[in-house]
């Protein structure tokens, strides 16, 4: 998927391995959780890890996901065919 996307944007450097990325004024996620993380990470920015920090607590966010295939990479090539057909 990454490699679609670089084709797609050649101006673009994409990095398959990371779940955010900061290049300001721009951060980008690759999902719903990667977004919460890239939120506390910006937060940390503008008011302080202190503050980061009790947001996490307050939202109870301790993710501990049950499966390591939350990439293509870790998928594997039949689980990542059965997904991509849909």
């Amino acid at each position: 998927m990454c490699h679609e996307l670089a084709a797609s944007y050649p101006a673009v450097t994409v990095e398959p391995d990371s779940i955010y990325v900061r290049d300001a004024p721009l951060a980008t996620a690759a999902g719903v959780s990667a977004g919460i993380d890239m939120g506390l990470r910006l937060a940390a920015e503008l008011w302080g890890e202190d503050t980061a920090k009790m947001t996490q607590l307050i939202l109870e966010y301790d993710p501990q996901p049950p499966f390591d295939t939350g990439s293509p990479e870790k998928a594997g090539p039949a689980l990542l065919a059965a997904a991509l057909k849909g």
